[in-house]
């Protein structure tokens, strides 16, 4: 149908007027009576039916295709929208409760628009990475810690804070609290600590390390050297690595450096790999676990921090790092990452949580 036509008023172009005969009066509600010359049209006299107009009128059959057709457009545009309504749902994770009005992503902190960049998942999750310092008769030791609870609950690695008098805990805003030890798992390499008058703390999302797979995108946060809050990232570059740990403090050196002391000069948290040490003997207690391998650079006081995947997620607890010794790095100081790092899988530390939360000191 051709939208260009006109609509003229009634008796504008008696040329156009059409031939055909029309149901007219009563007719319209389908009476046998017709507007066509037979006796009972109107003949003038009283009583009779109303005078038609002078011609029959075509432009009303007309009138009606435009409306008929703009009313369906109009219902065409309606379900078109509300199918686009519904494209718009699934795109956005399909309801209001997988993103909210702040643009956030379930079960995490990154926002839309920062999802997937290394600045985002540090602006996200740098809040609830803490910076530990422990204190023993041997010295004071720095490490990392992952906040997992509004009201203080810190999980670290255990030689962080194993053989510790005093644990103080800086948050990432500065403020310090003094730290009890709830619990600790030296198998595992895992402790869980609580702060002290603490509430509505900025808490990590804790992931789920059995999707993580080789060459995915990382980051690393904690306190190396005492630097709070260093960013890091990198790759996963192996998985289920044996890595052998000491359980404690005990062992060769008895100082810090087995704590991932900082300050130049202290050892580096020994571990052993393929049968090789690496960073001092581990002693006489060691314990083994699987572990993620990540070329982001980890150095001392890295331990207790975390491994994080680009939504946001804690996949990884820091644990150890190779450095060269110092005297192949031709210093006196502990030399830094050559990007040979591990950490604990988050779903280790998922599956041991209950037994830390209860207290048990293996």
């Amino acid at each position: 149908m051709d939208m260009t036509e006109n609509l003229r008023p009634s008796g504008a172009h008696p040329t156009d007027q059409d031939p055909t005969s029309y149901a007219y009066g009563n007719a319209a509600h389908g009476s046998s009576t017709a507007y066509d010359g037979s006796s009972t049209a109107y003949d003038g006299s009283a009583g009779g039916y109303p005078p038609p107009p002078p011609y029959a009128p075509s432009n009303h059959r007309r009138a009606k295709r435009p409306v008929a057709l703009l009313a369906a457009v109009a219902l065409a545009a309606a379900v078109v929208g509300g199918g686009t309504a519904t494209l718009v749902g699934q795109l956005n994770n399909g309801s209001a409760q997988a993103t909210g009005s702040t643009g956030t992503v379930q079960g995490t902190t990154v926002s839309q628009s920062s999802k997937g960049t290394v600045s985002g998942v540090a602006e996200a999750v740098s809040p609830a990475i803490v910076e530990i310092g422990a204190a023993s008769s041997a010295g004071k030791s720095t490490g990392s810690g992952v906040v997992i609870t509004e009201d203080g609950e810190i999980v670290t690695n255990n030689h962080v804070i194993s053989g510790a008098q005093q644990i103080e805990v800086t948050l990432s805003t500065g403020k310090t609290y003094t730290a009890d030890v709830v619990g600790t798992d030296p198998d595992k390499d895992l402790a869980l600590i609580k702060l002290r008058g603490a509430s509505g703390l900025k808490t990590a999302a804790l992931g789920d390390s059995s999707q993580v797979k080789v060459g995915d995108q990382v980051v690393a946060i904690g306190s190396p050297e005492g630097l709070t809050g260093t960013v890091t990232s990198g790759i996963i570059s192996a998985l289920d690595r044996d890595v052998t740990v000491a359980k404690d403090d005990s062992g060769d050196s008895g100082d810090s450096g087995r704590s991932q002391g900082q300050g130049g000069g202290s050892q580096q948290w020994p571990f052993e790999f393929g049968g090789q040490q690496f960073n001092g003997d581990t002693g006489e207690k060691t314990t083994t676990y699987k572990a993620l391998q990540t070329d982001a650079s980890l150095n001392p006081g890295n331990s207790g921090g975390a491994l994080i995947n680009m939504d946001g997620e804690i996949i990884g607890i820091n644990s150890a790092m190779y450095a060269p010794s110092s005297s192949a790095a031709g210093s006196g100081s502990s030399a830094g990452s050559v990007g040979l790092g591990f950490a604990i899988p988050v779903n280790t530390l998922k599956a041991d949580l209950d037994t830390l939360r209860a207290g048990n000191n293996s």
